[in-house]
């Protein structure tokens, strides 16, 4: 099922993507709107994001599209979007916590966060509880989770969550796209225990290797070499990176599953079922990374 004209059609079905004007993000929203949805692009640039809007109802003119600002970076933000989504909506059939930020110089967030940390897994783990209750009321709704092949380095440290006493970007990385995808885990087993997965799944899902913006931060020498030497033997195209995430969002999945690229070593190819580490399954760590999430951005959950 990968092709996306064998996927149901998604008319009067409703849609968030974050980071929906570049990249995965575009790739999908383009997808969704072919597919019938609405979608609402939430997006930190809005510039960007109405750019990206026109070029997606250029294609698709019957696209039903809506901009809508969400810094992820910053709780008051994602708090805001929230506010505002659910003034304008009474409902969410799927959340697709896309946006990201990948290897950046050492920069903490308003709240005290480490950028990666806070961007790609906080802020997701904020939206989607302020949005869950709108979430589930929805039968057959979903909350689909970006991971990344690099969750297989990383590891949870408790003792610098925030990379104060040693940073390594790329290891910041790599804990912040384990985080998401052992969030993703944590959330079906809650969901499960509260009665609710017979309504709303959560899923996870990864682009393999992907030519994104995300590597804005790689120096440019070696972005270069890597793009005209061993890149195209490795990577694949954005569009082909979204496909999974497709799959998570409107294909047949079951809650607590993973998607990325099926071909060597999920660097690239069709879009399955994904492998993932013992650590990522791992419930103890699980909850307690939950219980300490919770507390970084003062909202509970289930």
């Amino acid at each position: 099922m990968e092709n996306i004209n064998s996927y149901p059609g998604q008319e009067g079905r409703i849609f968030i993507v974050t980071g929906a004007n570049t990249g995965l993000g575009f790739e999908t929203t383009l997808a969704l709107a072919k597919a019938g949805a609405k979608v609402v692009m939430a997006c930190r640039n809005m510039a960007k994001a109405h750019a990206a809007k026109s070029k997606i109802e250029a294609t698709v003119p019957t696209a039903d599209l809506e901009v809508m600002e969400i810094d992820l970076s910053k709780l008051s933000s994602v708090r805001k979007f929230a506010d505002v989504y659910q003034s304008k909506h009474d409902s969410l059939d799927v959340l697709i916590n896309n946006a990201g930020v990948m290897t950046p110089p050492f920069t903490k967030t308003e709240d005290g966060f480490e950028l990666q940390f806070g961007a790609n897994y906080l802020g997701h783990f904020l939206l989607t509880g302020l949005l869950l209750d709108t979430i589930t009321k929805k039968p057959h709704s979903r909350i689909v989770t970006l991971s990344s092949l690099v969750h297989k380095n990383g590891k949870i440290n408790f003792d610098d969550l925030q990379s104060e006493k040693r940073y390594s970007a790329s290891e910041a990385y790599a804990q912040s796209k384990l985080a998401c995808l052992m969030f993703t885990y944590e959330l079906q087993r809650r969901l499960a225990k509260a009665g609710l997965h017979h309504q709303t799944m959560s899923i996870g899902a990864h682009p393999g290797i992907a030519t994104t913006e995300l590597s804005r931060h790689m120096p440019k020498v070696l972005y270069t070499v890597l793009r005209y030497t061993i890149a195209p033997f490795l990577s694949h195209a954005p569009s082909e990176g979204a496909k999974p995430t497709i799959l998570a969002a409107i294909g047949e999945a079951k809650g607590g599953e993973y998607f990325g690229p099926t071909g060597y070593k999920e660097y690239k190819g069709k879009a399955g079922r994904a492998t993932s580490t013992d650590l990522s399954r791992d419930e103890a760590i699980a909850k307690k990374l939950w219980e300490v999430s919770e507390k970084l951005v003062d909202f509970n959950y289930l």
